[in-house]
């Protein structure tokens, strides 16, 4: 890889760390192709990148963003899960995680807060945005049925009351 070709690689990261609103940090050891390929799949369905990192070029990118404190994780066999969607990125990667012993969370942040292996979990088992919408939705509309209810029975009563004088 060319010097232009790096410059390039660090920008192209550079952008994802800083439109990312979580970075889940991970070491691989083993992936084979297909699994390798099986979880970029996943990541991208999602609208998540997962993306395999040199050290030298993570460390490189994340300087002037957010997550520059994430420095210290990149040793070793490195691959970073980044989204804008705060809690996907960690449900996807901790979920494959525990189906596969050749990935390995390691750490991770938000754009305010660092976060370890046990938070990252906690993130993990959070309700997606999706979720909490759809139970917001239920609640409104739950309310606004028994409101209705609440309003329309004592007419419904006074007519019942009504008809059964008139018979």
């Amino acid at each position: 890889m060319n010097r232009k070709q790096k410059e390039e690689l660090v920008d192209t990261l550079h952008k994802y760390f800083v439109d990312s609103s979580s970075v889940i940090v991970t070491h691989i050891n083993g992936l084979t192709v297909s699994q390798s390929t099986e979880l970029r799949t996943i990541m991208r369905n999602s609208n998540c990148k997962f993306k395999v990192t040199k050290n030298r070029i993570a460390k490189l990118a994340l300087k002037k963003t957010k997550y520059e404190y994430l420095e210290n994780l990149f040793n070793g066999p490195t691959a970073i899960g980044l989204s804008e969607d705060t809690i996907l990125p960690a449900k996807l990667l901790v979920k494959f995680a525990k189906e596969s012993e050749k990935i390995k969370i390691i750490g991770g942040g938000l754009p305010s807060k660092s976060l370890s292996v046990d938070e990252i979990n906690n993130l993990a088992n959070l309700p997606s945005l999706d979720e909490i919408r759809s139970k917001l939705i239920g609640i409104v509309n739950g309310s606004a049925e028994k409101l209705l209810r609440t309003v329309v029975e004592p007419s419904t009563g006074l007519t019942r009351i009504l008809n059964m004088k008139k018979s």
